[in-house]
């Protein structure tokens, strides 16, 4: 009996030692980038002013769009390379419409609503196409979305004749507000990011689909057998990331007015970093949205250091991001081991 008392009495001591070690590590993001913008803030006097930190919350909506995206593919298991291979077909092929069309629509918002539903059409058929491969053409997520990678840069390459597709001058005061307008002051890609991580936190968090999404990243054969439609969800979480790259492209379009074939270079590296950093673990079953924005912001404060002090040349942007990706991969290794 008095073991019994003594064992329970070291569990109910070790509780509150196990609930602090799970909140730290819930909360690490989010400590992470607190401690990035004091540091930020201490090696450039213009870190925190206004017009900076709306520049990197606007650039990195662009990342955060697409990253919402991939934390719904990689929640359950899979995985896309091809989003930012994706996001220059999509692009290109839009403003292709758009030049097209406008005769047809005209120069206004019209045109506009055409090409965000031409280039949501685009994302989604990609995404589906990508899904069905992997799911009913039983081939590894990895392998069709890096051959898709190629196929569709290479297409945009075809399109492009190697140089670049732009958008009619006339055309481009009616998409510019897509990315350069402002809502109460704030900019139109940081409220779109706002509306679909809310909407996405909630699916994930609350619905039924968003349950099932994270039941089949734990082990799709018990999922299945739980009556859970595993293919029809799995297809849908491609959908949704092809969704989020027209999105993401949409908004991008208006800022330089073109598409090339480097337009959405390494975006990938950057959605998976964030989705990682964020907390959501790679091999699936866990995923969260608002700790992919958070991962996000992370990715973007430390592009704009490293543009605002010259410390570190931005061209290793690339470097630190795979850096960081494998050591959150370790980090999360480490805690299922333990």
């Amino acid at each position: 009996m008095t073991d019994m008392t003594a064992t329970t009495a070291g569990v109910a001591a070790a509780s509150p030692g196990r609930s602090l070690v799970r909140l730290l590590e819930a909360a690490g993001p989010l400590l992470a980038l607190i401690l990035l913008m004091i540091v930020g803030s201490l090696m450039s006097d213009s870190f925190l002013g206004a017009e900076n930190l709306s520049n990197v919350f606007t650039r990195s909506a662009i990342i955060g769009i697409i990253a919402v995206g991939a934390t719904f593919v990689i929640t359950a298991g899979g995985l896309d390379l091809s989003v930012g291979s994706l996001s220059a077909l999509v692009a290109g092929m839009t403003i292709m419409f758009m030049n097209a069309a406008a005769a047809t629509l005209g120069d206004g918002w019209l045109l506009v609503a055409a090409g965000i539903a031409f280039s949501l059409a685009i994302g989604a058929f990609a995404g589906f196409i990508n899904g069905f491969m992997i799911v009913k053409g039983r081939v590894e997520a990895f392998i069709v979305t890096l051959g898709a990678m190629g196929i569709f840069r290479s297409v945009i390459t075809w399109l492009a004749d190697g140089g670049s597709i732009s958008l009619d001058f006339s055309l481009r005061d009616a998409a510019r507000p897509i990315y350069y307008g402002q809502v109460l002051g704030i900019a139109v890609p940081i409220i779109v990011l706002a509306v679909i991580a809310v909407i996405g936190e909630l699916t994930l968090r609350r619905m039924r689909f968003g349950r099932h999404v994270a039941a089949i990243g734990s082990n799709r054969h018990v999922a299945f057998y739980s009556a859970i439609p595993v293919s029809r969800v799995r297809i849908l979480t491609y959908v949704i990331q092809g969704l989020c790259v027209s999105v993401a492209t949409v908004i991008y379009v208006p800022r330089l007015g073109a598409a090339t074939p480097s337009t959405g270079l390494m975006w990938e590296l950057e959605a998976i970093a964030a989705v990682i950093i964020g907390g959501t673990a790679l091999s699936g079953g866990f995923g969260r949205i608002w700790g992919t924005i958070v991962g996000v912001l992370i990715l973007g404060f430390i592009s704009n250091i490293l543009n605002l002090t010259g410390f570190i040349s931005p061209y290793l942007n690339g470097a630190f991001q795979g850096a960081i990706i494998i050591i959150a991969v370790l980090l999360q290794r480490d805690r299922a081991q333990g």
